[in-house]
């Protein structure tokens, strides 16, 4: 398959604080690759020195074959980019600054940028003093977007959108996986991530971890965070000993704990005893990593 990123040994430290170290990471053209992480992981840094915005401090880096720092100018030409700090020209109206930005790659598609902007229901009349923060980001994905670019790099892209607005994203980047695009975007929000990625690669305290794809990372992170209140008293230790099992603590005649896998035992275990409420929760991204992985967070550089 034909690698779009490629890295090699790729590191990027602050004086001795390692931010990315030992990168080795492939996407491939037409895939969507969710590059994901807690927050301070490094992500962000990855996405700065793949458009040399920043250099790395050792190692190569490549997009299209091309060097990301001898052939900076060639690579931004053919790549749609949302930073995860956006900043936006205030004085200007969604449809002047999109304008402008079209002006400087050469090219300003009237009418695809207007189709955009009903999709993701944006007013680009408006000065983007008077947006409000998912305003402001609809207006950074059109000028992503609006290029039509073989590359999308997106740093946590659906940042304030409402419900509506994502599933509208999540549509647009299927429609340019099938032109045979490509789409690289990191996140923190697993949902988001589990319905649109091909591939996932883990990166936690600037190493990347794992790299799978996505449905093989689905089937074995399933995870259940789990509080039960019994009527009856109860031994924790007939709960303990069960498979995937973890996390476990009790108050009272309430138990709380963390299953994986298949909660088939757990439930057989807990029937036994009279239930009097039970309350299951969706898990953050960082509570799957640490349960899968067993790896403690860190506040990193991002």
């Amino acid at each position: 398959m034909e690698s779009v990123i490629h890295t090699e040994n790729l590191a990027k430290l602050y004086g001795d604080l390692p931010a990315v170290m030992d990168l080795n990471l492939d996407v491939f053209k037409g895939e969507v690759y969710g590059y994901l992480g807690p927050n301070g992981a490094g992500k962000s840094t990855t996405i700065r020195v793949l458009l040399d915005h920043i250099r790395p401090t050792t190692g190569l880096a490549s997009i299209f074959g091309l060097d990301t720092r001898t052939d900076s100018v060639e690579i931004k030409s053919r790549v749609g980019y949302l930073p995860g700090d956006l900043t936006l020209y205030e004085n200007m109206t969604g449809k002047d600054m999109l304008t402008y930005f079209g002006s400087l790659r050469g090219s300003f598609d009237s009418p695809y940028v207007n189709e955009l902007a009903e999709r993701f229901d944006c007013d680009l009349s408006r000065r983007l003093s008077e947006l409000s923060r998912g305003n402001r980001q609809k207006v950074g994905l059109i000028q992503a977007f609006m290029g039509k670019p073989e590359l999308l790099i997106l740093d946590e892209p659906t940042t304030g959108l409402d419900p509506l607005i994502q599933q509208e994203f999540n549509s647009l980047i299927q429609e340019i996986t099938h032109e045979g695009r490509t789409v690289f975007f990191s996140s923190h929000i697993l949902p988001e991530v589990e319905r649109i990625c091909d591939r996932i690669g883990i990166i936690r305290e600037g190493r990347l971890t794992v790299v799978e794809d996505m449905q093989e990372f689905t089937n074995q992170s399933t995870f259940h965070r789990l509080e039960i209140e019994f009527n009856t008293d109860f031994t924790p230790e007939r709960f303990s000993l069960i498979p995937g099992v973890s996390n476990l603590k009790t108050e009272g005649r309430k138990l709380t704990c963390s299953v994986t896998g298949s909660p088939d035992k757990f439930i057989k275990a807990i029937a036994e005893l009279e239930v009097a409420n039970l309350i299951s929760q969706e898990p953050s991204l960082e509570e799957r990593f640490l349960t899968l992985y067993g790896e403690k967070n860190t506040d990193d550089v991002e």
